[in-house]
């Protein structure tokens, strides 16, 4: 009775956010796909660009890496590394060019001290630890029917809500940081840059979408809880 009412009550709610969310991931692959074709008037790749706005900043300590899949790039805080995927790397696209630099915004973010992003660091492990109890609890509770244990699975959505709350202005920040340094190097005219932005407006959208499904599941497991 519990898992029926959970699976009616809780997935009408969150249909919301399974729409934008599959909407965000249709954008962001469709924008990448349109920008990965067009290159920049530069002629300059991802990665050397990338090696530039860091020296420029006075990031030379970061170091430049690869990795596979697309869409996979990230900066890793820990090794100090930006990872770049194979499809961008060495692409002299737009879309590369503000992916590339959007990583390196992040890499800036942790070599100027930036706040926010010393607190999302921060937030990390125990939202890995408690993203890892939410499933087990939804079964321990729809099994033993406790609600209590609903309750808390209500927490931790809302511990997750408010970790993905704290990630989008440093999000935004990093697209900032990336779209300044681009104009100011001049890598890609103004018509480019207005491509660029597409690119990064689209990518921010799945972080809105991912923050909108956590919310909504947030309060689908607390009107349970109630409920029951």
């Amino acid at each position: 009775m519990f898992f029926s009412v959970y699976n009616s009550f809780t997935f009408l709610i969150i249909i919301p956010g399974i729409i934008l969310s599959i909407w965000a991931q249709s954008r962001i692959r469709n924008t990448y796909a349109t920008y990965s074709k067009v290159p920049g008037s530069n002629g300059i790749s991802a990665g050397e660009f990338v090696s530039v706005m860091l020296g420029q900043n006075g990031a030379d300590g970061v170091q430049i890496g690869q990795v596979r899949g697309s869409l996979t790039d990230h900066y890793d805080p820990k090794r100090k590394t930006i990872f770049l995927s194979e499809g961008v790397i060495s692409s002299t696209s737009i879309a590369a060019l503000a992916i590339a630099a959007h990583e390196a915004g992040h890499a800036l973010q942790y070599a100027k001290g930036y706040t926010p992003v010393k607190i999302r660091g921060a937030l990390v492990p125990v939202v890995n630890i408690i993203s890892s109890l939410a499933f087990p609890l939804i079964i321990l509770g729809g099994i033993m029917r406790y609600t209590p244990l609903v309750s808390f699975a209500a927490y931790v959505f809302l511990a997750i809500c408010i970790f993905q709350l704290v990630t989008l202005p440093v999000e935004i920040n990093a697209s900032r940081r990336a779209l300044d340094n681009i104009h100011a190097s001049h890598v890609l005219n103004d018509e480019e840059i207005t491509g660029a932005k597409k690119v990064l407006s689209a990518a921010a959208m799945t972080y809105l979408a991912a923050l909108l499904i956590t919310f909504l599941q947030f309060v689908g497991f607390s009107a349970l809880s109630r409920r029951n």
